[in-house]
């Protein structure tokens, strides 16, 4: 069986073929105008032929460029659930891009791929896009990777700090305001409280919210409205992976968090 790349690649080709007799076609259409204002019976003949000749190439591209496409419906739904991350993997690494697999993700630090074999789709960040040939989502990857992040910490940070307020001690909130510290919540804790909702971990992978606290946590945006100022101490927790929650680094190296700590302003 062909690869996806593969496929796209002797389908564009066939198109081409055809666009090809198409402007031929196109050609000796205006060679004829020109023989029939000019009033040139035997170029007009001439032309006509020509023309019949070239329709029956066309027929001829069309059907193969019709054909051209190797996968039936079921195997391309096979392939992109089997095969496709390898070879999205493999254009990537001819690329020199890094593409880390985790928890059946792709990740091209830091944006996270997901494929959707039924949608015939993947999913890049919160982004969902039709157009999967493998050398283009490479190309998106490492556009992205260059690109300033769009992010928005902030709001996110307030959200964090409304979740660990909820799961806190009912008078952690006056503690931090007189600025005090507040105890260590699990981020696993905070990810249920966000994911709630049915459905709302398809939508919103718990990889997708350690990309989003590695970002967080990368910029320099550490302190919400009210003052507190956040930190992500380790503690014990990431001895055991249970209670963690996990990201891949740059070259690949894991990144773990366990939990999330708010400290006041004490100025």
């Amino acid at each position: 069986m062909s690869t996806f790349e593969e496929g796209f690649a002797v389908t564009e080709q066939a198109a081409d073929s055809v666009l090809q007799a198409l402007g031929d076609v196109s050609r000796l259409a205006r060679q004829l105008q020109r023989d029939a204002r000019m009033g040139n019976i035997t170029a007009i003949r001439r032309g006509t032929a020509r023309l019949e000749e070239s329709l029956d190439l066309i027929r001829q591209r069309i059907d193969s460029a019709t054909q051209a496409w190797p996968f039936a419906q079921e195997d391309e739904v096979a392939y992109l659930q089997n095969q496709y991350a390898a070879e999205l993997q493999e254009e990537a690494r001819k690329n020199g891009l890094q593409l880390f697999e985790r928890d059946g993700r792709l990740i091209a630090h830091p944006s996270v791929v997901r494929v959707l074999p039924g949608e015939r789709a993947v999913r890049i960040d919160r982004r969902q896009s039709s157009a999967i040939r493998p050398t283009k989502i490479v190309a998106d990857l490492a556009k992205l990777q260059h690109s300033p992040p769009r992010f928005r910490h902030q709001p996110f940070l307030e959200s964090l700090y409304g979740a660990y307020l909820a799961l806190s001690q009912s008078d952690t909130a006056d503690r931090l305001k007189l600025g005090g510290v507040g105890q260590v919540v699990r981020l696993d804790r905070i990810y249920n409280l966000f994911t709630g909702l049915p459905g709302a971990r398809r939508e919103y992978s718990q990889l997708d919210f350690a990309r989003d606290l590695y970002s967080l946590e990368n910029s320099d945006v550490n302190e919400v409205r009210s003052g507190a100022r956040v930190s992500f101490p380790a503690s014990t927790g990431t001895r055991n992976p249970r209670g963690t929650i996990s990201f891949v680094g740059p070259n690949g190296e894991p990144i773990l968090y366990y939990g999330i700590q708010f400290t006041g302003d004490s100025r």
